[in-house]
This record gives structure tokens, C-alpha cells and sequence, in this order.
């Protein structure tokens, strides 16, 4: 298969502040990749999406050890290995925290201490077929856990090859800031970026709690759900439909999702989501396009991490590109409008 011929050039950004180049729309392994473990999509649709988006200029994949029981890893490698790709085209990610997987007794394989840091990692490359990821993140903070414990366990990974760069998915700015403050005081590597979820109608913690976090650090961000789960393409307005993966998957946050619909909050969300409507169709575009372009436009997202189950999912999500040079002051006011949940600026203690 190879690439849509309509599609716009794929744009590259630096990761934070490293002199990494990640595609500005990355694919992720979440809820779909990895039938054999509750995956939404088989491993031949999934190469069918990783070839497309590769083809396309897509160089960041993202996975995670509790995807699908670790299949999600598994077919990703699977698929790297089937296409030949060279090892420096492209940069692969996956996360550590939940590891229940790797062995028998759940005692040790989960959390982020540094034994399972280290043996959750090697677990993970094991199934990726790889000697090394470029990105690791924690995914999600484990209280139980020191933070200095948890600054060494990624720069012994850094420094034994494992990974090029650590961040943190969905912590806390006071996390992140504790975490960069016991990295400089051991004069270690400090994470890099952090893996939100982000879109029009998730926004506080990554528009508001991370400002000061830009200033400081040059984080970089690599959002997840940028379409939340699809609620942004429309389509959930009425109805779930039976065939789709929101509709099948067996994911904790889909089925929160699951319980959502109908209630009142769902309804106000929804309301939201069919007035967006004429402003896309405003700009020549879809739903889908316009929530991605808003996401793209934060200058401080590196990658805009979303999934697909088919080839046509992954070329939607890069049309969204042609849209950034209309996503104006005026337009991103006008959707700000119509959302009403735009963060009222960070105040700050002094100066």
C-alpha cells in the first residue's frame, strides 16, 4: 500500500527541548493494535495502519507494556520486522507502569520501581524485537515509589542503551517539577516530555497546571486522544455505533467513556461538539480535521499521538496539516466560544 496521493507534506518537530524530530501526527497502539490481547484490530489491518503512516512520513509509534496484555508491542515489532524499516527512520516509544504480563505473580510487575523499570523495559524490547526504544515514558506516577528512585531507574536505562530519552504520562506539574528538581540535583537526565490527554474538551491541565513547566524545562508534549475517543468526529452524537472500537473494546477509560453516554454531561458535551459543526464546515473541513488541527496548533505539542483501524483513518488524520495555516485568532476565538472552557490564565505569585 503506499501513500494517498492528496496528502499534505508531513511536518517534523523537535521533541521538548532535544534535537529529536518527531512527525507532528504520531500512531498509537492504544485500544486497537494487539488482538491476541483485546485489541480492536487484527495484525493484518494493524500493518495495513503502520505501513500507511509510515508511507506517509510518519516516524513516531507509540506503545505501552499494558496495550493489550503486551500484544500491542508484540505486532508493532512484528511489523517493523516484516517491512525491513531501517532502525534510524523511525522512533518507537512505550511506557512502564502496568506489567502484569511479564510474569505470573503481579507483585513487582507493575509500578516504577527499579526493578521493574529495568525488567519491564527489557520486557518490552523483548517483544518489540528491539535493542532499544527512543522514548520511555512512566506511564502514570507511582506515589509508592521515590521520586529519586524513579529519576535513577531512567538514567541507569539511559545509560545502559535501553532508551534515548524518559518523560511521564498524565502527572502532575507538581510531579514533573519534583522530578526535573531531583534530576538536576544528582546532575541526571531529567524527563523530556509528558504524554497528556489532550483535546477541545480536555484542556486545563496542559493549557493551564504545565505553563510554567514550558518556561522552565522546554517540555515537549505528545498528547493522547486528541479526537477523545472519537466523541470530537460527531459521530457518538446519538448513538454508539455496534461496529466500532468504542463500542468493543474493553479498555477501563473506554468503558468509563461507555457509562458517560446519555447522561447529562455527555448531552452538554455533545451539544458542544454539533456546534463546532458549522465552523468546519465553515473552513471546507470535517469534524474530525478541525479537532485535530486544534490540538496541532498548541506550539508547545511536539506530536499529536492518535489511533487508527484503517488506512483511510490514518490519511484523515494528516489532511488535518492542510488545515493549521486557517486555524486563525479569529477562528481558534470562535471555537473558544462555542467550547466556553477555555483556562483562565495561570496566576502567578510574583512579578
Amino acid at each position: 500500500m503506499s501513500a494517498s496521493n492528496d496528502l499534505p507534506k508531513m511536518q517534523y518537530r523537535f521533541l521538548g527541548r532535544s534535537g529529536l524530530q518527531v512527525s507532528a501526527i504520531s500512531l498509537g497502539g492504544w485500544l486497537t493494535y494487539g488482538s491476541a490481547g483485546g485489541g480492536h484490530v487484527d495484525n493484518s489491518g494493524t500493518f495495513s495502519c503502520m505501513k500507511a503512516a509510515y508511507d506517509s512520513g510518519i516516524n513516531f509509534f507509540d506503545c505501552a507494556e499494558g496495550y493489550a496484555g503486551g500484544e500491542s508491542e508484540r505486532v508493532m515489532g512484528e511489523c517493523i520486522k516484516k517491512y525491513g524499516w531501517k532502525r534510524n527512520d523511525y522512533v518507537i516509544s512505550t511506557k512502564i507502569n502496568w506489567g502484569a504480563a511479564n510474569g505470573d505473580n503481579p507483585v513487582n510487575n507493575g509500578g516504577l520501581s527499579r526493578k521493574h523499570l529495568v525488567e519491564g523495559t527489557n520486557a518490552s524490547l523483548e517483544r518489540l524485537g528491539l535493542e532499544y526504544v527512543d522514548l520511555l515514558y512512566a506511564h502514570r506516577p507511582d506515589r509508592n515509589t521515590p521520586m529519586e528512585e524513579v529519576v535513577r531507574g531512567f538514567n541507569f536505562l539511559i545509560d545502559q542503551g535501553k532508551c534515548f530519552y524518559w518523560g511521564t504520562s498524565e502527572w502532575n506539574a507538581d510531579e514533573i517539577e519534583r522530578a526535573q528538581h531531583i534530576a538536576t540535583k544528582l546532575n541526571m537526565v531529567g524527563p523530556l516530555m509528558e504524554q497528556p490527554q489532550y483535546n477541545m474538551l480536555v484542556r486545563e491541565r496542559v493549557e493551564k497546571e504545565y505553563q510554567l513547566l514550558y518556561e522552565e524545562y522546554s517540555m515537549g508534549l505528545t498528547p493522547f486522544s486528541p479526537l477523545k475517543a472519537g466523541i470530537l468526529t460527531g459521530k457518538y452524537n446519538d448513538k454508539i455505533p455496534e461496529d466500532s472500537r468504542f463500542a468493543q473494546s474493553d479498555d477501563n477509560f473506554v468503558k468509563m467513556m461507555r457509562e458517560r453516554f446519555q447522561t447529562d454531561e455527555w448531552q452538554q458535551e455533545a451539544k458542544k461538539v454539533a456546534s463546532l459543526k458549522p465552523i468546519a464546515e465553515k473552513l471546507g473541513t470535517s469534524q474530525t480535521r478541525l479537532a485535530m488541527a486544534w490540538v496541532l496548533k498548541n506550539p508547545n505539542v511536539s506530536s499529536a499521538i492518535t489511533g487508527a483501524s484503517r488506512p483511510e483513518q490514518v490519511y484523515d488524520s494528516i489532511k488535518s496539516l492542510e488545515l493549521l495555516p486557517k486555524m486563525t485568532d479569529e477562528i481558534m476565538k470562535e471555537i473558544d466560544d462555542v467550547l466556553g472552557n477555555k483556562p483562565a490564565p495561570l496566576t502567578r505569585r510574583f512579578g
